[in-house]
């Protein structure tokens, strides 16, 4: 019943905001791009040494690199907040958990939270989806992308609870897939490699929709673990050899993606966005700026929070910009809302700002004086729901030159100021310096407008599953 409601509402909404192809010609297309797990250490226009991203630096040059963007420190967090523009402590994701391989009944509800592909395409916007979602479990919700806002979806399943194929992203994929007449059965396909396959998907997307304004949200599964030979190095072996070459991967299939964009006729009326979803795994090192840097993934320093941000758009996006305005994860809601002449509905609580006027170089700065991080760690299941591991999780908060961590009890544990010490080396938090002092109760202040106790993920659960594993509250487990 929910997806021919869905359907039927979706059609009466298209009836009612239809677009007419004077709009439609200055609403642009957006093609938003989440790699998954990979730091500046990893990006070449970012400083990173000892790798090669040219697509990705040709983004940046002819458009406006970000310095200081925080996204959230681990997968689940970051996506919910990106979707619903609200920050994990009031959607209640403050811990990572892996749908479709634990269960429990939890999944992503846009009945219940607010979704950014669905505002788009209530507003007129043909919406597809490529990659990894990994919130929702296709066995259960066939059409879970299509309620959550998309027009067609080409997805890795995420590793299934009970169904061994479905671990596969690379090679010899587990894919599932759909529009709104229906959803397609999950499937291998045999010897494709995952990411050709995605990218493919949005492609030929663009391809069938080009009269019409688009958003294309492409969640990569690459560079995420397991590290795995690439179609064009084979030869790769260990981790760090293997890692390389699925970054250098992933930049070949932004520049594929952005040469489907040219050919189509579509880049003055594109505007592409890619960014990162947390930092670089653990077993992974990288170089940047002269210094080693293991990867931080799930950690609240800067390594593993502030993401390379690149917004390109000729003729909408000012180009060669290096701005250190402010942002967060929060603020691509409104900031997609507004780029597609969409209203956030009033009833919607969203934390971020938009930052559409200096994308589209109407201004310099973003509506910004901090930004905030938080969210990492496994969830526990607790009493049938799942709930975070812990009531306040530790979280940090910072402005463009000083940077605050609070603790699980909602005590401040440390102060960093980062035009003097980037990689965070010299606590400062018990100074007497007076600008420090300041500069501390200022970040202060703004850590006392959260609430008390972190919120708990809203959603009507699903019924159990046979192959429902979810982790004990006591033993928790953390896989993405």
């Amino acid at each position: 019943m929910r997806i021919v409601l869905g359907i039927l509402t979706t059609l009466v909404i298209g009836l009612g905001t239809t677009a007419s192809r004077a709009e439609d010609e200055v609403r642009p297309n957006i093609l938003l791009i989440l790699v998954d797990d990979l730091g500046k250490e990893w990006i070449g226009c970012y400083g990173a040494e000892g790798i090669e991203t040219p697509h990705i630096d040709a983004l940046a040059a002819g458009g406006m690199r970000f310095e200081l963007a925080y996204a959230m420190p681990q997968c689940t967090p970051t996506r919910l907040t990106l979707l619903t523009g609200q920050y994990p402590f009031r959607h209640g994701w403050v811990n990572h958990w892996d749908v479709p391989r634990f269960g429990g009944g939890a999944h992503f509800d846009p009945e219940q939270n607010a979704s950014i592909p669905l505002l788009l395409r209530d507003a007129g916007y043909a919406t597809a989806a490529a990659g990894k979602w990994q919130i929702d479990d296709f066995r259960v919700e066939p059409m879970a992308m299509f309620e959550a806002g998309f027009d067609s979806w080409c997805m890795w399943t995420g590793g299934e609870g009970g169904n061994p194929p479905s671990d596969e992203r690379y090679w010899n994929p587990y894919i599932a897939s759909g529009d709104a007449s229906g959803a397609s059965p999950s499937a291998t396909y045999r010897g494709a490699f995952g990411p050709e396959v995605f990218a493919t998907s949005l492609i030929d997307f663009m391809r069938s929709h080009r009269d019409r304004p688009m958003f294309l949200y492409f969640p990569m599964v690459l560079v995420h673990s397991p590290q795995v030979p690439t179609p064009s190095e084979p030869g790769a072996e260990s981790a760090q050899e293997r890692h390389a070459a699925m970054v250098r991967a992933t930049d070949a299939t932004i520049g594929r993606l952005v040469q489907a964009v040219d050919d189509l006729g579509l880049r003055e009326r594109t505007i592409i966005i890619v960014t990162t979803d947390n930092g670089t795994g653990g077993n992974i090192t990288g170089r940047r700026l002269g210094r080693e840097i293991r990867g931080a993934k799930a950690q609240l320093s800067e390594a593993g929070t502030a993401m390379p941000f690149i917004v390109n758009g000729p003729g909408l996006v000012p180009q060669g910009v290096v701005t250190e305005a402010l942002t967060d994860f929060t603020d691509l809601f409104p900031t997609l809302a507004e780029l597609a002449g969409a209203k956030v509905p009033d009833n919607r609580v969203v934390d971020g700002r938009s930052i559409a006027p200096l994308i589209r170089g109407e201004v310099d700065d973003s509506p910004r004086d901090w930004i905030l991080s938080l969210g990492r760690g496994p969830a526990v299941f607790r009493d049938g729901r799942v709930v975070p591991a812990q009531r306040y999780i530790d979280r940090v908060i910072r402005d463009r030159r000083f940077k605050l961590w609070i603790g699980l009890d909602r005590a401040p544990t440390a102060l960093y100021d980062l035009q003097a010490d980037p990689w965070e080396e010299h606590n400062l938090l018990d100074s007497t310096d007076p600008e420090i002092l300041t500069a501390r109760d200022r970040l202060l202040a703004v850590a006392a407008t959260f609430p008390e106790h972190d919120a708990t993920p809203r959603y009507r659960p699903n019924p159990p599953q046979p192959w429902d594993r979810p982790p004990s509250a006591r033993r928790p487990i953390a896989r993405d």
